[in-house]
């Protein structure tokens, strides 16, 4: 039976390539997520981002699986490329898209997307600001996810230090579109950051070193579902 595809409320774990996350640790990790998730009282999709190279390897674990990049390119000579065939046979259901880690141009990103879309792999594009993810719902991607850069990774969330940038997004995105829904992400460590994000509007969460940092991540990634009851 394949994994079906992510919906919101969406709580989506980037596992970057920490040493944490990679490999036979990305397997440790991924069930530690699944084991939270099995756990945790709130109705919420659980995914993970992950290494296009360990995409066949957490297949078992049981929990939707996005590449953290693909390429809007077709079967040919691309050496280098990764190949979006090659991430859904590898056993993804989407891809991450213009991270702030490897970002890509906006035309770039419109034909990723429908690159993706074209065989039925779902798309989370990342947007620094909220003017960039107005002009990124114009492509009509799965989600949108703003993640102010300055914030990724630090120890204040976005629903705490900028609000107004979660709100902005949100009121940008639905002039382009009413029904795409918006993650927030950076910074994001607990429940309160959650909650907060939720009362905002926000669609869900994508979160990376939170829960792949985390001296528990099987708690951590409880305690961030908490924040959605």
């Amino acid at each position: 039976m394949a994994i079906s595809d992510i919906f919101a409320p969406l709580l989506l774990i980037n596992f970057k390539a920490y040493d944490s996350s990679i490999g036979k640790n990305a397997e440790r990790l991924a069930e530690q997520i699944l084991m939270a998730k099995a756990e945790a009282k709130a109705k919420v999709t659980v995914a993970i981002a992950v290494q296009p190279t360990d995409i066949f390897r957490l297949k078992r674990v049981r929990l939707p699986t996005l590449s953290q990049h693909a390429d809007p390119i077709t079967v040919g000579a691309h050496t280098g490329h990764i190949l979006p065939e090659a991430v859904k046979e590898a056993g993804a259901i989407g891809s991450l898209v213009n991270h702030s880690e490897c970002q890509i141009p906006l035309v770039r990103i419109g034909s990723t997307v429908q690159r993706l879309r074209s065989i039925d792999l779902q798309s989370v594009v990342c947007a620094n600001t909220p003017e960039i993810a107005e002009s990124v719902a114009k492509f009509e991607p799965d989600f949108i996810a703003i993640e102010p850069p300055e914030l990724i990774g630090g120890d204040i969330s976005v629903s705490k230090a900028n609000p107004e940038v979660i709100t902005n997004t949100i009121r940008r995105v639905h002039s382009i579109h009413p029904s795409l829904p918006v993650l927030c992400g950076a910074g994001v460590k607990d429940h309160e950051d959650v909650r907060i994000a939720m009362q905002l509007g926000a669609a869900g969460i994508l979160v990376a070193s939170g829960v792949t940092k985390a001296k528990d991540p099987k708690a951590a990634v409880a305690d961030l579902l908490s924040g959605f009851l």
